[in-house]
């Protein structure tokens, strides 16, 4: 179907027919915009701006707001569509859907940026902040470990393994290999749960063990376990897991 030009959001009415440009100027999201400034703007008024035109039923804005239902509202599950499932959508065409997974991807580097500044890692919270950006919109479960040196500062992070939705394989030996090629003297490791469920399973308590014991053989720390989720963590070692 052919995209509208922007702002020729034609939806029936009383009369026949009612465009965006018969809002009140203060309710058109680019007015509204340079009137009150961005912060000013719902999320579905932002995404608006960013595809320009709705369909034939419905204003850019109205189009967006069903979206984001769709999402709970959320931001961060908006992001995980596919561009195959926002085309799925009346009114976003393949161009309106790379547009709006180009903005969550803008979004998540400009996360990473700031979480790149974050160079030393003092507790789980730092941890979360500084890995959140890089797997909060994972899909599969993931196996990272950050190396660092005796100030805690961060040498480099390496994905370990990826998995499936409920599990990843971890080889001991490639987290000590990859330790001992950095010349790291501590790690934190980390994985996610794309379910949301912050508590570990048997697997993973069992991993953390077998893993501290294999650090002890050759002198270096493991100074945490966290698990991450889009909306928190959960640290072994704040919970006595380590």
């Amino acid at each position: 179907m052919e995209e509208e030009n922007e702002y020729d959001c034609s939806l029936p009415g009383n009369n026949g027919s009612f465009t965006i440009k018969e809002w009140a100027k203060e309710d058109r999201p680019r007015e509204k915009m340079m009137a009150k400034g961005e912060s000013a703007l719902s999320n579905a008024e932002l995404l608006a701006i960013l595809i320009g035109s709705g369909s034939p039923r419905q204003s850019a804005v109205e189009l967006m707001q069903d979206v984001l239902r769709t999402c709970d509202g959320h931001l961060s599950l908006l992001s995980k569509l596919t561009v195959k499932e926002l085309m799925a959508f009346n009114g976003i065409g393949e161009a309106k859907a790379i547009t709006i997974k180009a903005a969550a991807e803008i979004g998540r580097r400009r996360a990473m940026e700031r979480a790149d500044d974050l160079q030393q890692l003092c507790n789980a919270e730092d941890t979360y902040l500084y890995m959140h950006p890089l797997m909060q919109d994972l899909i599969c479960e993931e196996f990272w470990v950050i190396l660092m040196n005796n100030a805690s500062r961060v040498i480099k992070r390496v994905r370990i393994s990826t998995g499936g939705l409920t599990a990843t394989a971890v080889d001991i030996r490639m987290v000590l290999k990859e330790a001992l090629l950095a010349d790291a003297t501590c790690m934190i490791v980390c994985h996610n749960h794309p379910s949301g469920k912050l508590r570990p399973s048997n697997d993973d308590l069992m991993l953390t063990e077998r893993l501290n014991r294999a650090c002890q053989t050759v002198n270096i720390k493991l100074i945490d376990h966290v698990i991450i989720t889009d909306g928190g963590y959960y640290s072994f070692v704040d919970n006595g897991k380590i």
